[in-house]
């Protein structure tokens, strides 16, 4: 019978956990070349490539680095937040093993302790949210309010809960919804990190097109009616995104996957994406266009179908510059030409060029 792996105290949590191992590495650590900060293969615990692929190319994010290195999460941790935080894994030249982080963060989510296929994007959900919660800090404020109908204005007391999760990876979208019987328009915001985009054809497009395609009106009928506070009754009204607030590392999800009912199918669209300056102007509101212009700084990719495949990632290099494919324990330099695939699944844009993490002293 194949042995258990040991159980986690119940107090335990992934900060401490990898905290330690950055603290048995310190001596290692302070040897090493910080051109090669950040080149660490992930063992493959058994189907776990979706979870090493997205611990490589968060672990590429420099101010989440930086943050970490600083000790600063500690403060944080240590005000009660009872919950599964993800920390940096600490670099070294040979491979490490995820099996503590895996442990650890299984006592919220069963499903990532299992040896079978998981969704990268699922995962990364998970961590980002778990991440938010261990670290957040909780602030009220008074602003004025204007209504979208009415146009009277009022104060409202705001409770909101900042983290480095939402510092980073946090944006903001603004849903225009029209009723088309009054032509009365009221807006909806949303809050996300990650944005499920639409492909528009099984060929080729381009990231653009999945832009468009996203942020494009719709017309909400039948089943999907809206109810019209102005009308009093359900009416069709016509839909469109904007975003209001742009996160300073945006990150694309290109839905592959599509499932009907029981027709399921993975989508081999080639994707075009930019390296460097994707516009997002055209899907802002106009006051809100400073830092529209994003380069590529990781990406996630899967290979295979549905049922089976296998997740890599593509990460450039804080120092450097240059990109290196993570395939669990395999690190490879590629060329800029190598990091356009077909296999891209998760894009990850960013606002500003990274800089090498530091570490205070």
């Amino acid at each position: 019978m194949a042995s258990q792996a040991p159980a986690a105290p119940d107090d335990l949590d992934v900060s401490v956990c990898l905290g330690n191992l950055r603290d048995s590495s310190k001596d290692s650590l302070d040897e090493m070349n910080h051109l090669y900060q950040g080149l660490t293969g992930l063992q493959n615990l058994g189907n776990t490539c979706y979870m090493n692929a997205i611990l490589q190319c968060l672990c590429s994010m420099s101010p989440l680095v930086e943050y970490f290195l600083s000790g600063k999460y500690v403060t944080a941790l240590c005000k009660g937040h009872q919950t599964t935080a993800f920390s940096y894994f600490t670099r070294k030249f040979d491979c490490v093993s995820p099996e503590v982080f895996q442990l650890v963060l299984g006592e919220r989510y069963p499903a990532f302790t299992k040896r079978t296929q998981q969704d990268a994007q699922e995962f990364l959900i998970c961590v980002l949210n778990e991440l938010h919660e261990a670290l957040k800090k909780v602030r009220s404020s008074s602003r004025r309010c204007q209504g979208s109908t009415t146009g009277a204005r009022e104060s409202r007391v705001t409770v909101s809960e900042t983290s480095i999760i939402t510092q980073l990876f946090e944006g903001q979208l603004s849903y225009d919804i029209t009723c088309l019987e009054c032509e009365t328009t009221t807006d909806k915001p949303e809050i996300f990190t990650v944005l499920s985009l639409p492909i528009p054809s099984e060929s080729a497009c381009s990231l653009q097109d999945c832009l468009r395609c996203f942020f494009q009106q719709d017309t909400l009928t039948w089943n999907n009616q809206i109810h019209c506070s102005w009308c009093g009754t359900k009416q069709d009204a016509a839909v469109k995104a904007n975003i209001t607030k742009a996160p300073k590392i945006i990150i694309f999800h290109l839905k592959r996957f599509d499932r009907q009912g029981n027709y399921k199918k993975k989508l081999l669209t080639d994707i075009c994406y930019p390296l460097s300056n994707l516009d997002l102007s055209p899907y802002s509101y106009p006051f809100f266009c400073r830092n529209s212009k994003y380069s590529l700084c990781a990406v996630v990719n899967h290979f295979g179908f549905l049922d089976g495949g296998h997740y890599t990632a593509f990460c450039k290099h804080s120092v450097t510059k240059s990109w290196y494919s993570f395939d669990d324990s395999q690190i490879t330099a590629i060329p800029n030409s190598s990091v356009q695939t077909a296999a891209a699944y998760l894009l990850f844009y960013t606002c500003q060029a990274f800089s090498a993490p530091t570490k205070s002293r």
